[in-house]
């Protein structure tokens, strides 16, 4: 990946403003990913989301009955395009092997970390504001395990015996450097990479 290619890539709020008014969802959607992503959610409030998306309130409410439901909306393209595309797609790129492909998560994640729009995991985020009981904390815990899944499945692929238990160690390791990173460490993907290759040897058969 290039270094200077967005994590995650989403349109522009004002890119896709300019689309025309067939396009409200796509404006709303824009402007959410952008907020919701860099401030969380209880810091955005449903009028700033109306008036950056340039829709009527009336046009808001049709598309997204409550703040919620868009949020909801947010968590599944944040799942397409930070998760797939921007770091999983990414890291099965640049490995020629499953193993490479694991550590190369925090390869992706290095160039990530070091940009100066780094807004840190948006799961993560919103589990913690909202809560592990209210329904966007359960739908942020049903991503991370999605992302779970899918090391899950790397680590089958590169024979790694207690697959499942890998994976969750190894999502330790990938929450914990971006809270790190939040803190100002862009050296933490290099440091949970090498961890990474000891979690790798350790279930290696």
């Amino acid at each position: 990946m290039n270094p200077e290619a967005k994590v995650p890539a989403f349109p522009e709020a004002a890119a896709v403003a300019e689309s025309g008014p067939a396009h409200s969802v796509d404006r709303i959607l824009a402007v959410a990913y952008e907020l919701f992503s860099t401030r969380g959610v209880r810091d955005v409030g449903v009028n700033e989301l109306i008036e950056r998306s340039g829709v009527a309130k009336a046009t808001f409410y049709r598309h997204f009955p409550s703040k919620d439901s868009l949020v909801f909306a947010f968590l599944e393209q944040r799942d397409k395009q930070w998760t797939m595309d921007g770091i999983l797609s990414e890291a099965r790129r640049r490995g020629s092997t499953p193993q490479e492909q694991l550590l190369a998560i925090f390869d992706v994640f290095g160039d990530w970390f070091r940009r100066e729009d780094f807004e840190a995991c948006s799961f993560v985020r919103v589990m913690l504001e909202m809560g592990p009981a209210h329904p966007l904390g359960k739908a942020s815990i049903d991503y991370l395990a999605k992302i779970r899944g899918h090391v899950q499945a790397v680590a089958e692929e590169a024979g790694l015996v207690r697959p499942e238990e890998f994976a969750r160690s190894l999502l330790i390791l990938m929450k914990g450097s971006v809270i790190q990173a939040v803190e100002g460490d862009t050296l933490a993907a290099d440091r949970a990479r090498q961890m990474a290759v000891w979690l790798i040897g350790h279930h290696s058969g």
